[in-house]
């Protein structure tokens, strides 16, 4: 058995379980895998992000290969010649489930969900890329599923393992700062990265080979192929990405949930490019700002929360002159400010009351790269620093940011029964139906 957990490592463990499930400090093994023995992993999504999380499981078993797209897959396939092949990971897992162990999910974001949850119902660990979903029901759905399976889980957000990470967490919490009531975040995409803002294409052009446009669809309605959804512009196309949000705020956002123990919000708005508001519903805009407020959570004041898109950046009377950079966090605390990069350490200022700073000493666990933390958890029974009881709750509240925006008005949000009480045409937003022939 593993050292029982220290107070703070529960909290970090369980700080977003108002709107998730709790998690224990230890997960049933499910697979009987002593420490030495390698695992059977099954690789769902093969190419861009996929080849790289191959990569980091190489050193187990890598035993099937799923990707809907050969194409892209194409360099998998080379490197494994021998290992299985298939276009849908629903024949893969009704196959030769009993030959899998753990499965890393590195598909487009609509099929996030239908993949990791058909996995873990068979008792598989699960690596999923970020954002951990598409809707925020099926987030919901991914953290409660995880701990009443009892397997390992991962989301794919490398600096969460960062010690730049866990020192800004450590600073905050230490009160370094003050207490926090305001917090910044932004990123440069999708401006640049892919399209947002466009309408759908009117061409038809035939399906290429080697792609199986069919199960590419997956649970999102149907729809004729076009390149501008692959392989990588799905990011924009609400049927199949999350935008910006999706693609970058797991990452920048995770060490605000994480320093400042966020919940689930009270209330989200968003503001957008306006010449993008006859396309929105089909792409997310060329940019766009949401406000959340979140409430009091234990000793920690309630928190006006900004989230901006496509090289839009807090303001000069917020940002006081600071070189923000492309992508990053900015705290407003009652004593100063903290800036972190996406995956560094914290910055303090005015840098003059901070020139004789002195960091509290390291007291968060350290992680070994994200892969090899999952794969521990997998073959342990421990813990892996973004597992699904804290990964869920994180993404499903970012995703309530979406919601607003798509619902095109402020929404007040019950996260108990995940509705917006003042706007209940919100709900298609939360959950989609899925097409005929895929399921959570």
């Amino acid at each position: 058995m593993s050292k029982r957990l220290s107070r703070r490592e529960m909290l970090r463990n369980t700080s977003l379980a108002g709107v998730g499930v709790w998690a224990s400090g230890r997960l049933g093994l499910g697979q009987g895998k002593s420490p030495n023995e390698k695992l059977n992993i099954a690789v769902v999504g093969c190419g861009g992000r996929g080849a790289g999380n191959l990569r980091g499981v190489a050193s187990q078993n890598i035993v099937a290969l799923c990707d809907a797209d050969y194409r892209r897959a194409a360099g998998a396939f080379k490197k494994y010649p021998k290992v299985k092949r298939f276009d849908d990971y629903r024949k893969m897992l009704d196959e030769i489930h009993r030959q899998i162990d753990a499965v890393v999910v590195s598909t487009p974001d609509h099929h996030h969900a239908p993949a990791s949850m058909m996995a873990m119902k068979l008792g598989k660990h699960v690596y999923c890329e970020k954002p951990l979903t598409r809707t925020v029901h099926e987030a919901r759905t991914m953290a409660q599923t995880a701990a009443k399976q009892k397997v390992a889980t991962q989301m794919g957000t490398q600096y969460n393992s960062s010690e730049g990470y866990r020192r800004a967490v450590e600073t905050i919490q230490s009160g370094a700062i003050g207490p926090v009531r305001e917090v910044h975040c932004w990123t440069d995409r999708a401006e640049g990265w892919w399209p947002q803002g466009i309408g759908r294409p009117a061409d038809t052009p035939p399906v290429p080979e080697g792609l199986n446009w069919d199960v590419w669809l997956g649970p999102s309605p149907n729809r004729p192929y076009n390149p501008a959804y692959v392989p990588r512009n799905w990011r924009g196309w609400c049927d199949f990405g999350t935008g910006a949000m999706g693609d970058m705020a797991c990452h920048i956002c995770n060490v605000v949930f994480w320093a400042l123990k966020l919940g689930s919000p009270a209330s989200a708005e968003a503001v957008f490019s306006p010449d993008d508001a006859d396309t929105l519903n089909e792409t997310f805009p060329k940019w766009c700002i949401i406000t959340y407020e979140f409430p009091a959570r234990e000793d920690m004041p309630p928190v006006k929360f900004v989230w901006y898109d496509g090289k839009k950046k807090p303001p000069a009377e917020v940002s006081g002159g600071i070189d923000l950079g492309s992508n990053g966090s900015l705290f407003v605390g009652k004593k100063g400010k903290a800036l972190v990069s996406c995956g560094g350490g914290p910055a303090l200022f005015p840098k003059k009351e901070f020139a004789d700073y002195k960091p509290p000493e390291p007291w968060l666990p350290r992680r070994p790269e994200i892969h090899k933390d999952w794969i521990h958890a997998c073959k342990t029974g421990e813990l892996a620093g973004c597992h699904f009881g804290y990964s869920g709750p994180m993404t499903e509240a970012l995703l309530v940011g979406n919601v607003a925006l798509l619902a095109g008005r402020k929404i007040q949000w019950d996260a108990a029964n995940m509705k917006a009480t003042n706007c209940p045409e919100a709900e298609q937003f939360v959950k989609p139906p899925y097409r005929t022939g895929w399921t959570l």
